[in-house]
């Protein structure tokens, strides 16, 4: 038996839904990544990494293409995330700021104008490649939504931006649902933690904001993520 079978193999059982190990596995990590996020650890990139490339297998098995297709983005984006904090970190470390982490920051007006434009375009363009070519997805519109919003939450992340917990909890509002339609369930399950990690996440970067803010010195990733 192959990696993939195994993946794409069922677990065990619950509630009536068959629950695969690529989709218990891949989420595990997702959430750890989040979890690590949170704490502003440079090791959420590649743990995020891990997770995109074997929820590649579980969206799959799924035959949800834009899963799929989100995931490779992920992965891509995991890389360049992993590149923009760690030149954070050393920017931090060199200038004594909080232990070497990164520093956070809310979006300027304009900033956010952008992430909006890029959600909005972002879903109409891919949800209509879906709608065109119904083999890619079975629900083209959510997965479309879902796709896009999380590779702009990463990118959020990826700039230590406070809004991508905002952009989180948007994606988290129609993943849920999408899930546990899928035949998901672990994904489903996922998406409910995911909005406490959210929630605990975004109050932990409001207040380090209010840190940054009131100390000039204190670097940000606006040179390292350009």
């Amino acid at each position: 038996m192959s990696v993939i079978d195994w993946l794409n193999g069922e677990a065990f059982t619950a509630f009536g839904q068959h629950l695969i190990w690529s989709d218990i596995v891949g989420n595990t990590l997702g959430l750890i990544a989040l979890a690590l996020g949170w704490q502003r650890s440079l090791w959420t990139w590649p743990t995020q990494f891990a997770s995109g490339v074997i929820l590649v297998a579980a969206y799959a098995s799924a035959q949800l293409s834009g899963g799929v297709g989100k995931q490779l983005l992920v992965i891509g984006v995991a890389v360049w995330g992993w590149r923009a904090w760690q030149t954070g970190r050393k920017e931090s470390e060199r200038d004594g700021g909080d232990g070497g982490k990164i520093a956070v920051r809310f979006a300027t007006w304009r900033e956010r104008g952008l992430l909006a434009a890029m959600a909005a375009v972002g879903t109409l363009a891919v949800g209509g490649l879906f709608s065109a070519i119904p083999s890619l997805s079975w629900n083209p519109w959510p997965d479309a939504y879902i796709f896009v919003g999380t590779l702009v939450a990463m990118y959020a992340q990826a700039r230590g931006l406070v809004e991508f917990w905002f952009a989180w909890l948007l994606v988290d509002l129609v993943g849920v649902p999408l899930a546990f339609s899928s035949g998901l369930a672990f994904s489903g399950l996922v998406y409910v933690v995911y909005l406490v990690l959210v929630l605990c996440g975004l109050a932990s970067w409001w207040r380090r904001t209010r840190v940054t803010s009131a100390d000039p010195a204190q670097p940000t990733l606006e040179g390292a993520a350009a």
